[in-house]
């Protein structure tokens, strides 16, 4: 019996190191006692200049020499003070790490009752690469469905429920509100004397100069043609004119450049203010009156709405 168990001791032994799975064992004080050859190939150094190492001496070395686990910190004392508070707190334990030269592997502690610990690693390269590459097909299909093919911007529906979101912290904290639409005044003639292309590179650079104008926290997207709309949160009456006049200054001033051709628009903008208990629709309606009246005074202008929600 006692031949048989050593037989197939040794067995396991020789499959143990012959398997692509990594297999080290670590005493109670956390000292290697035995490794195959996959584990000791995470670490790039050889059995000889591993086994007998403290845990913490090979993670320096890996730290010191750039080989084997990433080690994301500036200091390996503060970052090994931290994993040994997770080794040994569970009987078991799984996790992903990533190694300087670029593969993954999932890692597992078994830990026995006197402290002893079985950990294994398995080269999970190939499935981190198809799980990056479906998160970046997913983030790219979020991206098309938040936004404007055209202008690279917030689309209608992004753009809407990204200031109903922002309408309801505001009335919440009693903030002041701004919202705006803005028009490109006499577009239809751009579309009919240079033709579509032209069009699109006029809203093009309409969203380009606006978006470059905005605090990076104000919400801007096109609501369809050559309509946009922004929103500006904890924005009183005079900053929401002074802002729109210096928005519809700029594009007025700018030349567009245009298939070689050097065009200048103007902008009309609608504005309607809120405090409390504002309704999305309530504002596109007040800042679309706003706007109706900009257009049939004169256009390149700003108008405020002076019926709006002012608590």
């Amino acid at each position: 019996m006692k031949n048989s168990f050593t037989h197939f001791a040794a067995k396991l032994a020789e499959f143990a190191d012959a398997s692509r799975d990594g297999y080290a064992i670590f005493s109670a004080d956390d000292i290697l006692l035995c490794a195959n050859k996959a584990f000791l190939d995470v670490f790039f150094r050889p059995e000889a200049e591993l086994i007998g190492q403290s845990f913490a001496a090979i993670m320096r070395n890996a730290f010191r020499t750039q080989k084997g686990p990433r080690i994301d910190a500036d200091n390996i004392e503060t970052w090994l003070s931290r994993v040994q508070q997770l080794r040994r707190s569970r009987d078991f334990r799984l996790f992903e790490v990533d190694l300087v030269d670029g593969r993954w592997f999932l890692f597992s502690e078994q830990t026995l009752p006197d402290g002893e610990m079985l950990l294994q690693t398995k080269d999970i390269t190939k499935q981190k690469i198809v799980e990056q590459h479906l998160n970046e097909h997913t983030r790219k299909l979020t991206d098309l469905a938040l936004t404007d093919e055209l202008t690279q911007i917030a689309n209608r529906r992004s753009f809407v429920a990204s200031v109903q979101a922002e309408i309801t912290r505001c009335s919440r904290q009693h903030c002041a509100m701004a919202f705006f639409l803005l028009d490109i005044d006499h577009f239809k003639n751009v579309n009919d004397t240079y033709g579509h292309q032209a069009g699109d590179e006029v809203l093009r650079q309409v969203a380009r100069l606006v978006k470059t104008t905005l605090r990076e926290y104000d919400i801007f997207g096109r609501i369809g043609g050559e309509e946009f709309g922004i929103f500006l949160a904890q924005t009183s009456r005079d900053t929401a004119i002074e802002v729109a006049e210096r928005l519809r200054q700029q594009i007025a001033d700018e030349k567009l450049h245009i298939d070689g051709r050097e065009l200048r628009i103007t902008l009309s903008v609608g504005i309607a203010l809120a405090r409390d208990n504002a309704k999305f629709e309530q504002l596109y309606a007040d800042a679309d009156a706003a706007l109706y009246q900009a257009k049939h005074s004169g256009r390149n202008r700003v108008v405020v709405a002076e019926y709006c929600v002012i608590l």
